[in-house]
C-alpha cells in the first residue's frame, strides 16, 4: 500500500467517528521494541469515556480486518487525549484560546524554542501567549507556521 498507514486508517476511522459524534484527534504509528502500535486519540466535547473507546476500538478493528491495510502485526489502543491533549489543528488551536499551553518552535524566538503560558489570542497566523516570568507577564507572538508542536499543559 503507497499510502502511510496512518492516511489510510485516518480514511477508515473519520465515518466511524462522524456516526457517533466523536473527533479524531491524532493517530500514531509507531514500533516500540519489537512491536507496532496502532493508536488513535479521540475526544468530544463532553470528553470520552473507556465505553466509546472500546466500540470505537470494535469497529476499527473489523473495518481494518476487512480491508487489511496493514501487513504486519500491532497493537491497536484507542484512548483519550488525556489533559495534555495536543493542538494539532487550526481549530484546536482556536478551542484553547484563554488555556494554558505548552508550544515548541521550528526555530528560536526571542532566543528560545520553548514556551508555556497562556494562549491570549490566535488569528489563523500568529499565536499570542502570555508568559509569566518570576511576577512579571510578558506576550510571546509566535508565527503558526513556526509551531513545532503543541498541546494543553497541565499547571499545578
Amino acid at each position: 500500500m503507497s499510502k502511510k498507514v496512518t492516511e489510510t486508517v485516518e480514511e477508515i476511522v473519520v465515518p466511524i467517528l462522524d456516526d457517533m459524534n466523536l473527533e479524531l484527534v491524532d493517530i500514531e504509528y509507531v514500533k516500540e521494541g519489537s512491536n507496532w502500535f496502532l493508536r488513535l486519540f479521540i475526544d468530544s466535547e463532553k470528553g470520552i469515556d473507556i465505553e466509546e473507546c472500546g466500540v470505537v476500538s470494535e469497529r476499527l478493528s473489523e473495518k481494518l480486518d476487512e480491508l487489511d491495510p496493514i501487513q504486519h502485526n500491532y497493537f491497536l489502543e484507542v484512548s483519550s487525549p488525556g489533559a495534555e491533549r495536543p493542538l494539532k489543528k487550526e481549530s484546536d488551536v482556536t478551542k484553547a484560546i484563554g488555556k494554558q499551553v505548552h508550544v515548541k518552535t521550528y526555530e528560536p524566538i526571542n532566543g528560545e524554542k520553548t514556551f508555556e503560558g497562556v494562549l491570549t489570542d490566535f488569528d489563523g497566523q500568529i499565536l499570542t501567549i502570555t508568559v509569566t516570568i518570576k511576577t512579571r507577564k510578558k506576550q510571546i507572538e509566535i508565527p503558526y507556521e513556526k509551531v513545532a508542536k503543541a498541546r494543553l499543559a497541565v499547571t499545578f
